[in-house]
C-alpha cells in the first residue's frame, strides 16, 4: 500500500526491474548467489559489494571473470577451450590490469545503485545502458590493444 502512494503502478514495475538488474550484475560478477551461505546475519550482497568498493573489487570478483578463452580456433570443442588470465598482458601489465579493475569497480558501482534500497536513488535504465556501452567499449578497447602488442 506505501509504494501505492508514493509511485504510480507503472514506475513500480520499473524500479522492482532496475532492482533486479543490478542483484543480477552483483550476482554474476561476485559469482554468488544473494541466497549463498556467506550472506548471513544481515549481510546482504549489496552491502557485500558496497563494502568491497573501490579497493578490494578484484577480491570479490569471480576468478572465472579473470580469465579468457583463447578463441584463435572457433571450431574446437567447448572441452578444448584453453582459458588464460585476462590481467596477464604482455608491455604494460600494470597499467591494463588497472583498466581491468576500473572497468570492474564501474560494473559493481551499477550494481549498486541499481539495487539501491530506496527505489528513488536508483539508476535509470538510459543511463545504465550508457554506462554499460562504455564499459564494454573500454574492454574491447584493451583487447584490441592487447591483440595489437602480440601480433607486433
Amino acid at each position: 500500500m506505501a509504494w501505492e502512494v508514493k509511485f504510480p503502478f507503472w514506475e513500480i514495475y520499473i524500479y522492482i526491474y532496475i532492482y533486479s538488474y543490478g542483484i543480477l550484475l552483483l550476482e554474476m560478477f561476485r559469482g554468488k548467489r544473494p541466497t549463498d551461505d556467506m550472506f548471513k546475519d544481515d549481510l546482504s550482497i549489496h552491502q557485500f559489494a558496497a563494502m568491497a568498493l573501490p579497493d578490494h573489487v578484484m577480491d570479490i570478483a569471480d576468478p572465472s571473470l579473470l580469465l579468457e578463452t583463447d578463441d584463435e580456433d572457433d571450431d574446437r570443442s567447448c572441452n578444448d577451450i584453453k582459458e588464460r588470465p585476462l590481467t596477464r598482458y604482455q608491455d604494460h601489465p600494470q597499467v591494463n590490469a588497472r583498466r581491468l579493475e576500473e572497468c570492474l569497480v564501474s560494473v559493481i558501482q551499477i550494481g549498486l545503485s541499481c539495487s539501491a534500497l530506496s527505489p528513488r536513488e536508483r539508476v535509470l535504465m538510459g543511463i545504465i545502458v550508457n554506462k554499460m556501452k562504455a564499459i564494454r567499449d573500454s574492454l574491447s578497447q584493451l583487447k584490441m590493444q592487447q591483440q595489437h602488442r602480440i601480433h607486433n
